[in-house]
């Protein structure tokens, strides 16, 4: 049988969760993920988790931070005047933002994590750095 290599186009269902068993993702109901190994299309722990499976296995993988998004930057935190935030932008804890970059036009999502009296504290992090990550994989194809 065929096991997974890097370079090959699979379709794989998955369920993410964290290590306290919070689901952040998954694939159920879905069509399966589908990507090529070792393409940086998935994390590095993702890829290494699939590498050998064979059509039809199930496991389950264990992602430390560093083979998933990394460790939270500090760097990434921002912190702003209210009244530099437009006054037709909602916004409290826990709220995800799109944030526009000066002179690129791309836009950044960032989630508030921080409202005073006077500033709101943005974070430009991944929500899934500096967590630890779980998935339970399950090959459907290869090719």
């Amino acid at each position: 049988m065929a096991q997974v290599k890097s370079g090959d186009k699979i379709n794989v269902h998955y369920i993410g969760k964290l290590t306290d068993g919070t689901l952040f993702d998954s694939s159920e109901g879905r069509e399966p993920l589908a990507f090529q190994v070792g393409s940086g299309m998935v994390i590095k722990g993702f890829d290494e988790g699939v590498t050998g499976m064979i059509v039809g296995e199930k496991k389950t993988v264990h992602i430390p931070v560093a083979d998933a998004y990394g460790e939270m930057d500090p760097n990434y935190l921002a912190v702003f005047k209210k009244e530099e935030i437009p006054s037709d932008i909602p916004y409290e804890v826990g709220m995800q933002l799109n944030m526009h970059q000066d002179g690129t036009g791309q836009v950044m999502p960032v989630s508030v994590v921080e409202v005073t009296e006077t500033t709101i504290t943005l974070d430009a992090n991944h929500p899934l750095a500096g967590k630890d990550l779980i998935f339970d994989l399950e090959l459907v194809s290869i090719g």
